[in-house]
């Protein structure tokens, strides 16, 4: 009996554990890499970047064709349009590999909640993409060019905002996760990264955009896009993001530029940088104290200057210093008195400062944040001069 029983249980486990029921080949899906969302008249418009894989295999050789196909789509909701898209797409479309989403800036300045919602909400869907915003175009404009050497787009997007953060620190990656988390706080400020179609837009869908040399559609990361809750309220440029970055400690390198003691110019690569930003309160009012230990080196002299004496390198640290200083105080001035944008969150640094006053002064926030004073100290050390301490070729 307890040899049947044992036979009886392996036929069974083998008849239900056998095979794989829910399996789904490759060459039945759609693999998207991309998706783009537009708000166009009350309804979504969907643009799903759908790669080619025997255009992108390299043991196959390219027919011409390009190397990822989009289709668009639109619905009431965003649910409803990507199974709209089923009636153009031969294959269903597949989510787990998608890299990023990018989102109209109509739908940016109407509001992300409801599409977020369903982002973060699908179980097909990972959360580890990235989301960035379209600025001066759609998302399906974003999705239609083309580009060289990254043969499917979304890459070459993706490879471009890391590239940029890791060494000009004038983007951010944000996530799905990040995102949800944002939008789960009220009255709360964030920024998304955005990119614009330089070019004329219609010509980015054609494959002569990748046959030339010089590419005539191209896609650029222009800086920070500032969300309020879940609304676009403006763009900061390359160089304030950068500066927002320095102070979101998410500064790894990038180039500063400063004036010589006679004409010319000396290039500064910033290999380091800390900040830690606190609020105190002085005579009963909120104020921010900001401070900055950058280590550099000096990248390129572009004028007669002696780099062999301590005191010329304390000024070089100094110039540096005070130019930091000035970018820092420009953007806080476009944060406080532009947009009224407390992305920092310096509201919290008073909070956790004195809870007391936080507590009478938090339904007045809005009012009084762009007069908040913020006091900035930058401590810059100057640590490599390159191969040579003075140019050879000048001398």
């Amino acid at each position: 009996m307890k040899m049947n029983f044992i036979i009886f249980s392996l036929i069974f486990l083998i008849l239900i554990l056998s095979g794989c029921w829910s399996k789904r080949e490759l060459n039945e899906l759609a693999l998207v890499a991309a998706l783009g969302i537009d708000l166009v008249d009350d309804e979504y418009v969907i643009s799903a970047q759908v790669i080619d894989p025997s255009q992108v295999s390299s043991k196959q050789s390219t027919s011409g064709h390009a190397p990822v196909v989009t289709y668009h789509a639109k619905g009431k909701t965003v649910f409803e349009a990507i199974r709209k898209i089923l009636a153009l797409s031969p294959r269903k479309l597949y989510f787990a590999h998608l890299q990023l989403v990018v989102m109209g800036e109509e739908l940016a300045k109407n509001g992300l909640r409801d599409t977020v919602d369903f982002l973060g909400r699908d179980q097909e869907i990972r959360n580890d993409f990235t989301v960035i915003v379209s600025q001066q175009a759609t998302a399906k404009d974003v999705l239609n060019v083309l580009t060289p050497i990254e043969k499917i787009p979304a890459n070459k997007m993706l490879n471009s905002l890391k590239v940029m953060q890791d060494a000009w620190g004038s983007t951010l990656e944000v996530d799905i996760e990040d995102l949800v988390t944002k939008l789960g706080v009220n009255d709360q400020f964030f920024v998304l990264s955005a990119i614009e179609v330089l070019g004329e837009k219609s010509l980015g869908i054609d494959q002569t955009n990748v046959e030339r040399i010089e590419t005539p559609v191209k896609l650029k990361f222009t800086g920070l896009a500032i969300f309020k809750e879940d609304k676009l309220l403006g763009y900061l440029d390359e160089y304030d993001s950068k500066s927002l970055n320095y102070l979101n400690n998410q500064i790894k390198s990038t180039i500063e530029i400063i004036s010589c003691p006679s004409k010319g110019e000396l290039s500064i690569e910033i290999t380091q940088s800390k900040t830690k930003t606190k609020g105190v309160i002085i005579d009963g009012k909120p104020t921010i104290q900001i401070n900055m230990n950058v280590v550099q080196n000096v990248a390129e002299v572009n004028c007669d200057i002696d780099l062999t004496t301590l005191k010329k390198i304390d000024w070089i640290n100094n110039q540096s210093e005070k130019l930091i200083e000035k970018n820092i105080e420009q953007l806080l001035n476009i944060l406080q008195v532009n947009y009224q944008a407390d992305v920092l969150g310096f509201g919290e640094m008073i909070h956790r400062a004195d809870p007391t006053l936080w507590g009478k002064i938090k339904d007045d926030w809005q009012t009084i944040y762009p007069e908040v004073e913020v006091n900035v100290k930058v401590k810059v050390n100057t640590q490599g001069l390159g191969t040579m301490q003075n140019s050879k070729v000048k001398e």
